[in-house]
């Protein structure tokens, strides 16, 4: 016992750098530092969504003059889905679970603040009996037959 020697220390096995150390600012100093060979990648668009990631169509966009937005539903539309609605003595909730959508749906259609769709439209049209798209809106969903 007299010949250990307390100041040395001996690693049987020193653990490797997990990923995430490896790749880390203070490794990669080390690493160049002691001499070692260090490959670096930039990767393109890493880690990113690809329907967020920017197109040729931003520049087109950046470049238009006019302002661009959504159509909104008219007015007139809101208001024949309300009085189709209200001659089927239907809420707008009750009218929401009848076409599986939300009550903020069909809120948002009879305030005009909705985007058109045409699907939802659809829905509603056949719903209410009334129609919605084209023009004869608010005339009856049957009509006249040829």
């Amino acid at each position: 016992m007299a010949e250990a020697d307390w100041d040395t220390v001996t690693y049987l096995r020193k653990k490797a750098p997990s990923a995430k150390q490896a790749k880390s600012q203070k490794a990669v100093n080390s690493a160049l530092r002691q001499g070692q060979q260090v490959e670096t990648n930039k990767k393109f668009s890493a880690g990113t969504n690809k329907q967020h990631s920017s197109s040729k169509d931003t520049a087109k966009l950046d470049r238009e003059t006019e302002e661009l937005h959504h159509a909104h539903v008219s007015l007139d539309v809101g208001k024949a889905i309300q009085r189709g609605r209200q001659a089927k003595n239907l809420t707008q909730k009750e009218l929401a679970t009848k076409i599986n959508e939300k009550q903020q749906v069909i809120n948002e259609y009879e305030s005009g603040k909705a985007v058109t769709n045409n699907q939802i439209l659809a829905k509603i049209e056949r719903a209410i009996g009334l129609k919605l798209r084209g023009k004869n809106i608010g005339e009856p969903l049957g009509g006249k037959k040829k």
